[in-house]
């Protein structure tokens, strides 16, 4: 199981000069109509419910007071229920919005629809949807889903698109497909054209990509080096993003210092890792894992070794700001517009992050 140790303080304060000011964070949101930056909500395995809680609110704030749109909230077997976990981030932020994963097999594309509305009615808050095909294969056995990987992203389809016509529809919506079949079902109350969320689809494998591409939705992908990136440009007919994590300080030294102590060498996450791969059908893991083995001896600022001893499921980019901000310009500059960091372990943390944001944007050109 994916366990991200984080500490538990509350508001850091902000420091000035070395990092980011509010000034620049504010300009970061200006340019969302270029790039758009999204945090991730913290699991709740290895916490208590108190202290899960009171995680999950302040990462919120820190997200949305350093400038970030949205805030991946995952699901899986052993975690909480992330519509749960989205109310309190919306009832404890302004204008933070929820990316909830949705796996199709929990439950039915009409009870997604309506927690949509739901949290459309309660707090006028839009969501954003990220759609999951697969997950932790162990989890889709205990559930009794043998559904092959690529026949997954063939109902991911259906189960999307039924959502988007309950959402977007006056009418009552009529859809027979392979996998789902509904006949004049109606959403009520209907939901607000402003409101209507964007649709994320996880997944690097060529099904992954059909469906998003069909769906009109941003493929999120886990990415190589950016330069091995060059010859398969992100914006392919389809709106394109990446996962990453950042560690990024004045000087490389520093990062360096930050990122061994943060995840040192962890033998027992390795081998839990080794037993992941070999039971996942997923293409984005064997992807990290070759490029992982091909790497490890180097020290660049594309950094694997979280991913490799299970504590996170991104690659993370380690260095000074100017090496940092180097490799974000090269995805920015491949067509990459939505970036969801990993999640950070302080506010301090998120705020070198946009530092290095705001340095990748005007090496592109856009605003910062």
């Amino acid at each position: 199981m994916l366990a991200n140790k984080l500490g538990l303080n509350s508001e850091l304060p902000l420091e000035t000069g070395r990092l980011v000011s509010g000034a620049r964070v504010a300009a970061l949101g200006s340019a969302a109509k270029h790039v758009e930056l999204f945090s991730t909500c913290p699991q709740s395995f290895g916490f208590d419910k108190g202290s899960y809680a009171h995680q999950v609110r302040s990462v919120a704030r820190w997200s949305e007071r350093c400038g970030c749109k949205g805030i991946l909230v995952y699901t899986d077997n052993s975690l909480v229920d992330p519509w749960l976990v989205s109310q309190i981030i919306v009832e404890n932020t302004k204008s933070l919005s929820p990316l909830v994963a949705i796996q199709p097999v929990y439950m039915h594309p009409y009870s997604v629809a309506k927690m949509v509305v739901s949290f459309g009615f309660l707090y006028h808050r839009r969501l954003y949807l990220n759609m999951v095909a697969g997950g932790f294969k162990n989890d889709l056995v205990a559930l009794n889903d043998p559904t092959p990987h690529d026949k997954r992203y063939s109902r991911l389809i259906e189960y999307t698109t039924i959502i988007k016509h309950l959402l977007s529809s006056p009418a009552p919506v009529i859809f027979h497909g392979e996998f789902y079949r509904i006949d004049q079902l109606r959403m009520i109350p209907s939901l607000p054209p402003e409101l209507l969320p964007e649709i994320f689809v996880s997944g690097s494998s060529e099904a992954g990509l059909d469906a998003a591409k069909k769906l009109g939705a941003t493929a999120v992908k886990y990415p190589r080096p950016a330069k091995e990136c060059e010859a398969e440009p992100a914006n392919n007919g389809f709106k394109s993003g990446i996962r990453v994590g950042i560690i990024a300080r004045e000087t490389e030294d520093e990062a360096w210092e930050v990122a061994e102590q943060r995840f040192p060498e962890d033998r027992k996450g390795e081998l839990t890792h080794q037993l992941a791969m070999k039971i996942s059908d997923s293409l984005w893991h064997k992807q990290l894992s070759d490029t992982a083995n091909q790497t490890r001896a180097m020290r660049s600022t594309y950094w694997l070794r979280p991913f490799e001893q299970y504590k996170t499921f991104c690659p993370y980019l380690v260095g000074g700001y100017e090496a940092v901000s180097n490799e974000l310009s090269r995805y920015i500059s491949l067509g990459y517009r939505r970036f969801i960091l990993d999640i950070p372990a302080s506010e301090e943390e998120l705020q070198h992050a946009t530092a290095a944001f705001n340095r990748a944007l005007e090496k592109v050109g856009l605003p910062a």
